[in-house]
């Protein structure tokens, strides 16, 4: 595969991978599911199916500092409910990325998100946000099926395009998780889940080298970006934490799909 060295790029193409890298940190420290930015402007300036493995590490490295941060936070027994649906994702996206072109990658995801935001914005409005620990059907079949079906989306999409956030995103919020239960949580799936996606990704040739050559360039971004993330979720009150969250998912939805 050909992939984007750092010597190819321009100034100004290298400051948007800049700019999307620090975003990364703020997503994994404040507003989990804004990265689908970050994850529009990497396949803007980068091929896009490269672009995936080059994000790839940068996210990781947010991911590390939110479980350096959060790690007080994170509820273990959803995330066990969660592993083996995403791994059946993640074996799904991985051969969907053999065959499909970025078009229709693009399409597919945009669509799901569009679809998981309008349900939780539907959901929310019949209930109020319930305690975590007592998940409307975590114990029930409906809540093992929403978490099943919650995990093989979230694994597809994080596979095939680095965009699982918003789908666990609006899977936790619909479980009714409160804001340091939220980035605990997201912290420690999202380090196991893209740590576990690298050798598939090196498999498929998109992380090597060179790639990992602009990684560490940008890798840097991400730290301050995590501080100012932890900085602004001290002063983001619960309903607006929900709207933006849910807000960053359209977004990228709706971004994938025009792109």
């Amino acid at each position: 595969m050909d992939t984007m060295t750092l010597w190819y790029l321009t100034g100004w193409e290298f400051a948007a991978l800049a700019f999307a890298a620090l975003l990364v940190g703020f997503s994994k420290t404040a507003v989990s599911g804004a990265n689908t930015v970050s994850l529009a402007i990497f396949a803007a300036v980068l091929p896009a199916r490269a672009s995936t493995g080059i994000l790839l590490p940068v996210l990781i490295a947010g991911d590390v500092l939110a479980v350096l941060t959060y790690r007080r936070h994170a509820h273990w027994p959803t995330l066990w409910r969660l592993f083996p649906a995403v791994g059946v994702g993640v074996a799904v996206g991985t051969l969907f990325l053999v065959w499909a072109d970025d078009a229709i990658v693009r399409t597919s995801i945009g669509v799901i998100l569009l679809l998981m935001a309008g349900v939780t914005v539907w959901r929310r409005r019949r209930a109020d946000a319930s305690d975590p620990a007592a998940d409307d059907g975590t114990a029930s079949r409906a809540g093992r099926v929403k978490a099943r079906s919650y995990g093989v989306l979230g694994g597809f999409t994080t596979m095939v395009a680095n965009a699982g956030g918003p789908v666990m995103s609006m899977y936790l919020l619909s479980a009714g998780f409160r804001k340091l239960g939220f980035l605990g949580t997201s912290a420690f799936f999202f380090l196991i889940v893209n740590v576990s996606k690298v050798p598939f990704s090196a498999g498929l040739g998109l992380i090597d080298g060179r790639s990992l050559l602009l990684d560490a360039a940008l890798v840097v971004f991400v730290v301050p970006g995590a501080f100012l993330g932890k900085w602004a979720v001290t002063r983001i009150n619960q309903r607006l934490f929900e709207r933006l969250v849910i807000a960053a998912t359209i977004v990228g939805g709706l971004q994938l799909l025009l792109a």
